[in-house]
């Protein structure tokens, strides 16, 4: 049977641009990761990656993440993170991957993407609470691009599932704008990725909430194992 699996913050640096090992339970996390994602998905199952994938400044100096990706297997739905430092526009990601020979990579932005009997819709989001006019732009731009994804799945008869970078709701504080939206287009299931330490998990939301399951994703925090996506739950 194939599955949809869901991972967030793999943070590689194989261009050596940033190591996470020097972070309390990174040691070898590249390796863990590899070990762990092989023992679980095969070829057929597809893995949503939602943001903070490379380190990387620009395309060329992230080919050496996306040759370790590619070299995992299934199909990878990613999309950004607010350390995705490496990402430009659309057609000039996809000229890369082609160029590259990346085959197994597809772009979760402003789209939604069907597979495993899903379909997957999703954007970054970001602060809950803006703290500055720039923030505000932010804020607003990113429920322009939930709106694009989850409106380009209508007509579906998958369930819709959101992924985001950022958390909707953390440390009490509630991004209502992402949750008026969820609503609008009834998904149920939300996952996110973007915290990490023990500390940020507690204050996170896992659960459900105004209706949405809200499921944490962040690598650390799974283990570096990517979480399988139930099917026929909701």
């Amino acid at each position: 049977m194939v599955s949809l699996y869901a991972i967030s913050d793999l943070h590689l640096s194989f261009g050596k641009n940033k190591p996470m090992d020097v972070f309390e339970g990174w040691e070898d996390y590249a390796n863990r990761l590899e070990k762990n994602w092989k023992n679980i998905v095969t070829k057929y199952d597809s893995v949503v990656i939602a943001g903070d994938i490379s380190w990387a400044m620009n395309l060329s100096g992230s080919r050496d993440d996306f040759l370790f990706l590619e070299s995992l297997p299934g199909e990878k739905i990613i999309m950004r993170g607010n350390h995705d430092y490496w990402w430009g526009s659309v057609k000039k990601i996809n000229d890369f991957f082609s160029v590259s020979g990346f085959k197994s990579v597809k772009l979760l932005h402003n789209n939604a993407i069907e597979t495993q009997d899903f379909c997957v819709c999703g954007a970054r989001g970001w602060l809950c609470r803006p703290q500055s006019d720039h923030d505000v732009k932010i804020c607003k731009r990113e429920i322009q691009r939930l709106e694009l994804s989850l409106s380009s799945a209508e007509g579906s008869k998958s369930e819709k599932i959101a992924f985001m970078h950022y958390p909707p709701i953390y440390g009490g504080e509630e991004f209502e704008d992402v949750f008026d939206v969820l609503k609008k287009y009834e998904i149920k299931r939300c996952y996110y990725g973007h915290v990490h330490g023990k500390d940020a998990f507690k204050r996170s939301f896992i659960g459900e909430y105004k209706g949405v399951n809200l499921e944490l994703i962040s690598c650390d925090y799974t283990g570096f194992t990517p979480k399988l996506v139930p099917k026929g739950r909701f």
